[in-house]
């Protein structure tokens, strides 16, 4: 990946703030329900993601700065980048770890938990995996990760890194392993940040060739959207409105994880007010969508001398109160 600061257009000195607006800018601008079928925008997306993730880390900031690590978080001086350039995963390092245990890396290690052997295409089948490199012993949902036959190998942990849209609707990626294994990888719907792929047999092999090898864990980092905020299952969304809209009442259309409804804004609505929209928020494959929650925030017009001046006139006639007397 280029230079963080390049991608998203700001110098080193920049502040938090600043980094924050020119990713939004960036993200909306090349956010994939905006350019459909554009792989250069998604490529794009991606690149700005990445960077903005590791820019609005204060110490990986500094340690990129001090040439401590690149642009994918790697280590300097490690060696090269497993995957190769372009490759899916953010980073690798090795877990250091046998199977009764693992050992974080330099910058901390995947979770053991939300074991998601769904990820991966069943054992066995021919469209399973990609460049001679089949999936491996998986195991289910429900066994014990330290089952079978006692491994010797270590485990080797990565990060992969996936768009918000690919972490809501599901997707299949193709992955490269330590070693040049690849293999096809199911998102499925309804993915949260930091679950934890286990890949079993795919870590690193028995140094004394006896035992089994190692696993490969993966963890899911999901890139920020410009739009939604997620909470669980419930999606949160700013919606700006018109000044008359608030007080009027009106129609708007709204963006969902599987396409843009039509809200309904009541009259006489607040900056601040929240309607629901129920089951457009975030679906898995194991239970119903949550709700979308929205959040109104009215936008004045930059200028209507005619407007100002009917207020004037009319607010001596009509006053009201907002505050109560904790305000006096």
């Amino acid at each position: 990946m280029r230079d963080p600061y390049k991608v998203l257009g700001v110098p080193k000195r920049a502040s938090e703030a600043e980094i924050k607006s020119a990713y939004r800018k960036l993200a909306k601008k090349f956010h994939p329900d905006a350019n459909s079928g554009d792989d250069k925008a998604a490529g794009r997306f991606a690149e700005v993601g990445a960077a903005y993730e590791l820019l609005k880390d204060k110490e990986k900031r500094a340690l990129f700065d001090r040439g401590e690590i690149d642009a994918k978080g790697n280590p300097t001086g490690y060696g090269a980048d497993p995957f190769g350039p372009g490759g899916p995963f953010a980073g690798a390092r090795a877990a250091g770890a046998r199977r009764g245990g693992q050992r974080a890396g330099p910058f901390g290690g995947a979770r053991a938990e939300d074991i998601f052997s769904e990820f991966f295409s069943a054992a066995g089948r021919s469209d399973s995996h990609g460049g001679g490199a089949g999936p491996g012993n998986m195991g289910g949902m429900g066994g014990s990760p330290f089952g079978g036959a006692a491994s010797s190998g270590r485990d080797i942990s990565y990060t992969l890194s996936i768009p918000f849209s690919e972490a809501i609707r599901g997707a299949v990626r193709r992955v490269t392993l330590a070693g040049g294994k690849t293999l096809d990888v199911k998102i499925p719907k309804g993915v949260a940040d930091g679950q934890q792929i286990r890949l079993r047999g795919q870590g690193e092999a028995d140094p004394r060739a006896r035992g089994r090898a190692g696993d490969a864990l993966i963890t899911v980092k999901i890139e920020p959207d410009p739009l939604f905020e997620r909470d669980g299952n419930t999606l949160r969304l700013t919606l700006p409105v018109t000044l008359y809209e608030a007080v009027l009442g009106g129609k708007a259309k709204v963006p969902t994880p599987t396409g843009s409804v039509e809200l309904t804004i009541p009259a006489r609505s607040s900056s601040g007010r929240v309607l629901r929209l129920k089951g457009k928020g975030v679906a898995t494959e194991k239970g119903p969508a949550g709700d979308l929650l929205v959040t109104l925030r009215i936008v004045l017009p930059a200028s209507d001398p005619e407007l100002e001046a009917f207020l004037k006139k009319h607010a001596p006639t009509r006053p009201y109160s907002v505050r109560g007397p904790e305000f006096d």
